[in-house]
């Protein structure tokens, strides 16, 4: 005799068995998704320190003393703000995260939601001219529909006119008025009441009296 344990002998497993193998399934893939989702979060770090710079840049724009500091700035600013934008976008593709490309294409409820239209003299009725916020899928799932704009029929829109005026400029609807010249009166003058054909006034006709000695 050999000191091998017997064989089980084959045959269907018992309802405790499949409760236990559930039980360990179930925990392998829990482990699984907190591993997913700390490698996430740790790899959105190094964008939170970037848009803390950003942040703290922004703040220098207040400190800038001339018009090239001022221009070094910003240039500075939108760099990072693209290279967060890019930084984002690549962790969201590992993780099989796209965005959607739709201008251009038909409106499709299933993926996009229209927010607005616009008339449009050549572009098919419903077709998407713009996005007011980009859809993602997910796999090919979607993860969140695209906001669109779309196009209907009609003449294209007039483009709107600049309308305000500077506070300290002048005002070129508004006609000149030409100010007062220098030592003319600014205000009608009174037509004199004999040439209105109105009497005296009483107090008109009172003669002084001579002053006594």
């Amino acid at each position: 005799m050999n000191g091998a344990p017997p064989a089980s002998p084959a045959g269907p497993l018992s309802e405790l068995e499949r409760l236990r193998r559930r039980v360990e399934a179930l925990s392998r893939k829990r482990v699984e998704a907190e591993d997913r989702l700390r490698a996430l979060l740790t790899s959105l770090l190094p964008l939170d320190d970037l848009l803390a710079d950003t942040r703290r840049r922004a703040g220098g724009l207040h400190e800038t003393r001339s018009a090239r500091e001022t221009a070094s700035v910003a240039v500075a600013l939108s760099e990072q703000i693209d290279a967060a934008q890019m930084m984002l976008r690549s962790e969201f593709a590992r993780h099989d995260v796209v965005p959607m490309e739709v201008v251009g294409r038909a409106a499709d409820p299933a993926q996009m939601r229209v927010v607005g239209a616009e008339p449009h003299p050549t572009v098919p009725d419903g077709t998407v001219l713009r996005e007011k916020a980009t859809g993602f899928r997910l796999g090919t799932s979607v993860l969140r529909p695209a906001q669109v704009v779309v196009a209907v029929p009609g003449p294209a829109p007039e483009p709107e006119l600049d309308t305000s005026v500077a506070a300290d400029g002048p005002n070129p609807a508004a006609p000149e008025t030409p100010g007062p010249v220098r030592g003319e009166r600014t205000q009608p003058r009174r037509t004199p009441r004999s040439r209105r054909g109105l009497p005296r006034k009483p107090s008109a006709r009172r003669k002084r009296r001579p002053r006594r000695g």
